[in-house]
Parts: C-alpha cells; sequence; structure tokens
C-alpha cells in the first residue's frame, strides 16, 4: 500500500487523476476501521491532512460552505445556529476523540447508510462540491447516494465542501443506538421545518440501502400543513396528522435484520422518532418561527 501526501489541494486532485482508485484520507475514522479488520487493502492512500483549506467554513447569506475536513466538534462549537440539526447529530458521533478528527467530507465519502450526518445533510438541504483537474460541480444531496456504500462521485473527484441551506426553521435529530457512545446507529432521523417555502424534509438513517427521504410523508405533511392552515396560525398540529405523517415515514424505510436490530423494530423505531421530532419542532416554530419571512 503505497501513501501519497500531498501538500496542496491542486497536488492532491493531480494524485487523484493519476491514481484514481486512490482512497482519501483525512479524518481516517471510517477508511482504518476496514483495513484494520481487513474489509479493505486499497493500492494507495490518499492524505488530505495536509490541505487547509479543506478545514475552512463560511457562513453565507442562505447557506454554510462547510469545508470537507471540519471536524464534528467544531461544527458542535462554531455553527450550532446555522446548522441545528447536523450540530445535533455530529453530538451522537462516537466518541470526543472521532469527533476531534471525523468530518462531514468523511461521511459522504463513505456512503455508509448508517453514516450520523446524512439525515441532517438530507433534512436541511445540502449541496456536495466534487472537483477533479477536469473541474468542479454540484451534487444535490438527493442524488448522491446511489447504493449501499456507493456515491455519485467519479473515479477522480474529491469532496471539497458541502454547501448546507442555513436554518430558517427548527431542526431536529435522533439515532438509536444500542448505547449512548461509540456505537453505528440501528436507525436515525431527521426533520427541518423550511418556513419560508412552508415545506418540511426529512432524512432517514440505517433503515433503508442508503439514506434516504420520506418523500411520500413529506408531500403528506405539507399539504396538511398549508390545507389547515397551521403555518399562518401556529396552532398544535392535530394527532391524527402526526400519527399518519409517522406511519408514512416508518413506511419509507427499507430495513434488514442484523445483529444491529431487526427490520420491524427499525421502521417502528424510526415512526416514533418522526412523530417526536414533528412535536418538538412544531413546539418550538409555535414559539418563535412564526416571526420569520412567509410564515406570518
Amino acid at each position: 500500500m503505497d501513501f501519497l501526501r500531498p501538500a496542496s489541494w491542486e497536488e492532491a486532485l493531480a494524485a487523484k487523476a493519476e491514481h484514481p482508485t486512490a482512497v482519501p484520507i483525512a479524518g481516517g475514522t471510517d477508511v482504518m476501521v476496514e483495513i484494520n479488520f481487513d474489509h479493505r487493502r486499497p493500492e494507495y492512500l490518499l492524505d488530505l491532512n495536509r490541505i487547509d483549506e479543506l478545514r475552512d467554513w463560511a457562513v453565507g447569506e442562505e447557506s454554510v460552505q462547510l469545508g470537507a475536513s471540519v471536524p464534528y466538534t467544531h461544527i458542535m462549537e462554531q455553527l450550532r445556529t446555522e446548522l441545528p440539526g447536523l450540530a445535533l447529530a455530529s453530538h451522537t458521533v462516537a466518541s470526543p476523540q472521532i469527533r476531534n478528527r471525523g468530518g462531514v467530507g468523511g461521511n459522504l465519502g463513505t456512503a455508509s447508510p448508517a453514516g450520523d450526518a446524512h439525515p441532517a445533510l438530507l433534512a436541511a438541504g445540502a449541496e456536495v462540491e466534487a472537483e477533479s483537474v477536469r473541474g468542479s460541480r454540484r451534487i444535490p444531496i438527493d442524488a448522491f447516494y446511489t447504493g449501499v456504500k456507493r456515491n455519485a462521485l467519479e473515479a477522480d473527484e474529491l469532496i471539497k465542501w458541502v454547501h448546507i441551506k442555513k436554518a430558517e426553521g427548527p431542526q431536529q435529530y435522533s439515532k438509536v443506538g444500542t448505547r449512548n457512545a461509540m456505537v453505528i446507529a440501528v436507525c436515525a432521523f431527521g426533520l427541518a421545518l423550511h418556513p419560508r417555502t412552508r415545506t418540511v424534509r426529512t432524512g432517514i438513517g440505517s433503515a433503508a440501502p442508503t439514506p434516504v427521504r420520506a418523500a411520500t410523508a413529506e408531500e403528506f405533511l405539507n399539504a396538511a400543513l398549508e390545507e389547515g392552515g397551521f403555518w399562518e396560525s401556529g396552532k398544535i398540529i392535530t394527532p391524527s396528522i402526526a400519527k399518519q405523517f409517522a406511519t408514512l415515514v416508518a413506511a419509507a424505510c427499507n430495513p434488514i435484520d442484523d445483529v444491529r436490530g431487526t427490520a420491524a423494530y427499525r421502521r417502528h423505531a424510526v415512526g416514533i422518532m418522526a412523530r417526536r421530532q414533528l412535536g418538538w419542532t412544531w413546539e418550538q416554530y409555535r414559539g418563535t418561527g412564526r416571526t420569520l419571512e412567509g410564515a406570518a
């Protein structure tokens, strides 16, 4: 196994173009586990730790430009207001040591359905900026996951930035695991209210071959909130709407039975998380969110 250690982003892109099978490593929290257990033996490792710009971020008017290697700890400490769902997800990542090393780019590159960041990215609405010596492009998060641990990156591309819409309303995230730390998710769920467009977005993790949104549940809830005048009035969502939303979210799952949980349990747990998060986010919206543009 050869170790490539570029000193700049340009050198990294050139190395990836020359060695398309090279596996990028930054935090190493996924790659090293696979190598240590001999699940993966790449010909080349492409070390990105000398590239400081991958650890930069910028808060714009509408979105946050997040470097692929910004540690989860920084997201928790610096971006809680702009990215509350992702900050909550970051809290659930492994241990403090791993949160100090790992970043969203690694989660996206691995594309595991159990990756902690994915539901929050789906719910918030994100774009992945990939770059190669040929140029750069943005991939909508909905189109990024193409299969089990597969993504839409070309062989010569690296993730440079993740562009995530700033929160314009309450966001939530929950994860079910066999313990409170150092655990792969049995299932996870993220929810974000978008008052300006009067829409709700979801994200489901570890309950389908890829991270997914509950599209039918979103359509139902968007219609129910609009037709019932809930955005304007801020009135409490009826139990029947919350129950149907949870049922549709659970139906969006396509899980498996494994050592961490059964398919039936995953569906049930995701439905429970969806109902609870809807209650939490809507209560927060009723208290503070209706002053946002387009919601009053």
